[in-house]
């Protein structure tokens, strides 16, 4: 069997890809049952964040397990095979080894070096352990890049290379100053209870915001929250958790939001932020031009969803007509009728747009792709334009995928929005430290070291079943000594059981001490077969010995 994995992730897709491709908690779980359920898959495993869905497999065929992989992949994401698989890489034994190794280490991160990965990668095993898609290889390989994780931030700094994305975020915001300096007296306001949502809240209030209120779909969780912030000893904020419900009023008090939540639509639109800003300051928050030759992504035009193509159920009330994941991609037949769903929609009061304007936007957006086929990904849907803009009165961090905040909030003034692909273009061009190649020579190194183990170990079975076999063979020729001696004493039977054995074991030591050194070599592979060979040994009873030895893997591996 050998290691195969096939994802997705920021730096080979954009974002309105990743959004539409994320998985949720329970959609992981099945795609992890049918995988193993696949002709090619032994074992499995996704390790899903913001900006990666990858999925982990022992497979017995190479071909085979890319296209099942692939399509596996596509079918548990709102992404087409047809429009997936550009997006796609796939990474083969040692290199699969080395690319989570490398995911580990931060060195594949948005945000290089980031230390969150870590904690992905321990939940990617829980559950794969939990559902029993993980054997002993599976098991190997996370435990293992667990450890080279740590490896590399314990003796390198690689911290150093770069902050954690929610820390990233926050001096995005601040726009390159000091956190606590910009965050000191602010209030806060963190929708999720999550992981990174708590993350964020502890990140806020070490830095001096003056309260954070938590807001969650599930009540308890948004309690349990504030409390902890509430009662820390490193900090001295005030923390209070509110239900979905009263976000409205909450955005209009806030200065700083984070959102990150499971929600597959929106949690904040355009227009609520719009209103939050206006509920702030006393004013409508205008819209900024676009620069010359940029599509304009105007607020959403609230109407009936009666004749639209769009699941609006799923995108919610709120989404740009253009630009977001659910347009982009869109053939020409589809947009037109979209545009004549937009041109039937009434329009709110603070609509600035007619639904005749985004008729046309959205017409000509459908002569695009009838000439080039289908509206192509752009990898920043949003352009912000390069304009004089107003201090912010409210500060948004989405980090979240699929996205929390509607990405037409780019063009709301008096708001600045950073989100993950916001992120992606800032960390760009951020400068690599001298730390990130050590990293990659503890990289290679563990890849080296993991694939001798796992061939050393491909070999065990063999060599057991062949002492074994030598074991039986003494045992069977002491019973038929004792039958044709029957006047031996037991002293010398001891004799000469003890002779027989050392004579035995003197023959196999040196040949399956060597046997395990050449197999843990590149190319070390063939030993095994060639011992079977050699001595005769029966398939079914190596096969045995490592069942035997999966089975006592499970009950040693980590709660």
């Amino acid at each position: 069997m050998s290691l195969l994995v096939v994802g997705l992730s920021h730096r080979s897709a954009p974002v309105s890809v990743l959004e539409r491709a994320a998985l949720a908690a329970e959609a992981q779980g099945k795609l992890l049952q049918d995988t193993v359920a696949a002709e090619p898959a032994t074992e499995a495993a996704v390790l899903a964040t913001c900006n990666r869905i990858e999925l982990y497999a022992d497979v017995d065929k190479f071909h085979a397990g890319v296209a099942e992989l692939s399509t596996l992949l596509a079918q548990h994401s709102d992404v087409g095979l047809e429009e997936l698989t550009p997006y796609l890489y796939v990474h083969y034994e040692d290199r699969a080894v080395h690319h989570l190794f490398s995911v580990a280490c931060g060195l594949d991160s948005m945000v290089v070096g980031e230390g969150q990965i870590l904690g992905q990668i321990k939940d990617s095993l829980a559950r794969a352990q939990e559902l029993h898609t993980a054997g002993r290889l599976l098991n190997d390989l996370f435990q293992q890049a667990l450890r080279v994780g740590k490896r590399a931030h314990s003796e390198t700094g690689i911290d150093r290379a770069g902050q954690s994305l929610v820390t990233f975020g926050l001096e995005q915001l601040a726009a390159g100053g000091a956190i606590p300096a910009w965050a000191a007296g602010r209030t806060a306001l963190v929708i999720g209870a999550g992981s990174m949502s708590s993350l964020a809240a502890a990140t806020l209030a070490r830095a001096g915001v003056a309260e954070v209120v938590v807001a969650n779909r599930t009540f308890e969780r948004a309690e349990r929250l504030a409390r902890i912030l509430a009662e820390g000893d490193d900090t001295t904020v005030a923390a209070r958790a509110v239900p979905m419900d009263a976000v409205p009023g909450e955005l209009t008090r806030a200065d700083v939001v984070v959102s990150c939540t499971g929600a597959t639509g929106l949690v904040l639109t355009a227009e609520a932020v719009a209103l939050a800003v206006e509920g702030r300051t006393g004013e409508p928050a205008a819209e900024i031009a676009p620069e010359a030759g940029e599509p304009r992504t105007p607020l959403p035009p609230a109407g009936a969803d009666d004749n639209c193509p769009l699941d609006l159920a799923v995108v919610q009330p709120g989404f740009s007509v253009a630009g977001e994941a659910a347009v982009a991609g869109m053939d020409a037949a589809t947009l037109e009728q979209h545009a004549a769903w937009a041109a039937g929609a009434t329009v709110d009061r603070r609509e600035r747009r007619t639904p005749e304007a985004d008729a046309e936007l959205i017409a000509a957006l459908a002569a695009t792709a009838a000439t080039v086929g289908r509206i192509p990904e752009r990898r920043r849907p949003e352009p912000v334009a390069e304009v004089p803009r107003p201090a912010p009165a409210l500060f948004l961090l989405d980090l979240a995928m699929p996205r929390d905040i509607d990405a037409a909030v780019h063009r709301l003034a008096g708001v600045r929005l950073v989100d993950i692909e916001s992120l992606a273009e800032a960390s760009a061009d951020a400068p690599m430290a001298a730390d990130v190649d050590q990293v990659r020579r503890i990289v290679s190194d563990e890849v080296a070291a993991f694939g001798a183990a796992q061939r050393a170990a491909h070999i065990t079975p063999t060599v057991v079943a062949l002492r074994t076999m030598a074991a039986d063979v003494v045992a069977g020729e002491i019973a038929r000594l004792d039958g044709r001696l029957p006047d031996l004493d037991e002293r010398q039977r001891g004799e000469i059981r003890q002779a027989v054995h050392r004579v035995v074991d003197k023959l196999l030591h040196a040949p399956t001490v060597r046997v395990k050194q050449l197999a843990a070599e590149p190319g070390g592979a063939g030993y095994a077969d060639a011992l079977r060979t050699l001595f005769d040994l029966d398939p079914e009873t190596v096969a045995a010995v490592s069942r035997a030895g999966d089975s006592t893997d499970t009950k040693d591996r980590p709660a």
